[in-house]
């Protein structure tokens, strides 16, 4: 079996089986996602705790890649403190940018470098990047995502 093929029973294993799935309340901060060019919506809580991210939970409906992706991201973050969440985010949007060039640090991304292969494909990559980018919402608004090239909070 190929790394490609892996990848997709990956992608297709957190779909049917998502981490973290199901909104946890109370939270610190909650945001609402849209993909306006396929429907796909997220719903994000998360909870911080002394510079800890203590819990990113999510509910949401769309296609196999931003429903995976969610789940992946919730799972990699969780536990993290904040800036190296945010490290996280912005590996994950490298491997993004990066229209199929690099596939990005396993050992920082975990299960997330599946998703490398979307970024070969330009209507997928906002799928993908649908669940970070509300949890990255999620950061701003409790004032605590750092950009990696700044170190500026943004």
């Amino acid at each position: 079996m190929n790394l490609e093929s892996l990848y997709q029973e990956l992608i297709l294993d957190h779909y049917k089986n998502p981490l973290h799935k199901g909104l946890v309340s109370p939270a610190d901060a909650s945001v609402h996602h849209v993909n306006p060019s396929c429907g796909d919506e997220v719903d994000l809580n998360l909870t911080i705790r002394d510079g800890e991210i203590q819990s990113v939970s999510w509910d949401g409906v769309g296609c196999s890649i931003s429903q995976a992706s969610t789940s992946v991201m919730s799972d990699l973050v969780q536990g993290r403190t904040v800036d190296e969440a945010s490290q996280v985010i912005d590996a994950f949007m490298e491997v993004m940018q990066s229209k199929g060039s690099t596939t990005g640090d396993e050992s920082l991304l975990g299960d997330a470098v599946a998703f490398a292969g979307v970024s070969k494909y330009p209507a997928r990559i906002k799928c993908a990047l649908l669940g970070w980018m509300a949890f990255k919402d999620a950061l701003v608004q409790l004032g605590g995502y750092r950009a990696k090239d700044s170190g500026e909070a943004k």
